[in-house]
């Protein structure tokens, strides 16, 4: 009887297993109804629901109608993020920063190659990954509204790769340093190419047109025709 005893007290202060982390309760109506998710699989679920919503519908919703799109509640929506701007914000990065390619410097950098190659390379590697719906339409609205996206990321664009080639523009054809004047006109001969690419994602996803499919084809069209009028662009800004 007494090996009984022992066994029962040794049994009771055997220590329990640790509680495996609360999953939330999927809220009634929302397309995964009956499933628990975690914290971090939730949160995921609805940046990806509030990208599809902003680039169909923009950004003028309340937090009210955009929880009753995203399917969850408003209280649950704001235990993640505090307000709409804050939900833009997750969305700014998830869309364009996570989707920057820090190679794509390196690509206009590498001297041992042509500068007509590496723009074509560059270009086709940013067209496939902002010529898609989301991209474009989220993009286009924020500008409309003013949300900040655009501000943010056209200085990274204007930063990391417009400098960047017109250095190496500036280096091919020996032209001099601009001053602040000229660097701005070399800015806006840069957007030219750089707009014409992009031009073709408002074309398809904005006007619903029908696009080329070989994207490879029209940069490299682009490209040399931007190529070709350097020397004399370059050259007649820096007249009196």
């Amino acid at each position: 009887m007494s090996s009984t005893i022992v066994k029962k007290t040794r049994a009771a202060k055997a220590p329990r297993a640790p509680k495996a982390p609360r999953a939330e309760a999927a809220p009634a109506g929302a397309p995964e109804t009956g499933r628990r998710l975690a914290r971090e699989d939730r949160e995921a679920l609805i940046v990806q629901k509030a990208i599809k919503y902003f680039a169909t519908h923009g950004f003028s919703a309340s937090t009210r109608e955009l929880a009753k799109e995203i399917g969850v509640s408003q209280p649950l929506l704001y235990r993640y993020f505090p307000n709409k701007e804050a939900l833009a914000d997750r969305v700014f990065h998830e869309v364009y920063l996570s989707r920057w390619n820090h190679e794509w410097e390196d690509i206009l950098k590498d001297r041992t190659r042509p500068l007509s190659e590496r723009l074509q390379e560059f270009y086709r590697q940013y067209g496939r990954v902002i010529l898609k719906s989301d991209w474009i339409r989220i993009f286009i609205f924020a500008g409309l509204t003013r949300e900040g996206i655009n501000t943010r990321y056209l200085a990274r664009l204007r930063e990391r790769i417009f400098d960047v080639i017109l250095g190496e523009l500036r280096r091919q054809f020996k032209v001099p340093d601009p001053t602040p004047q000229q660097y701005e006109d070399e800015i806006e001969f840069i957007w030219g190419l750089h707009a014409a690419i992009f031009y073709v994602g408002v074309r398809k996803w904005i006007y619903g047109l029908q696009v080329p499919k070989d994207l490879d084809r029209v940069i490299e069209q682009k490209v040399h025709a931007f190529l070709d009028s350097a020397p004399a662009v370059l050259k007649r800004i820096r007249k009196p």
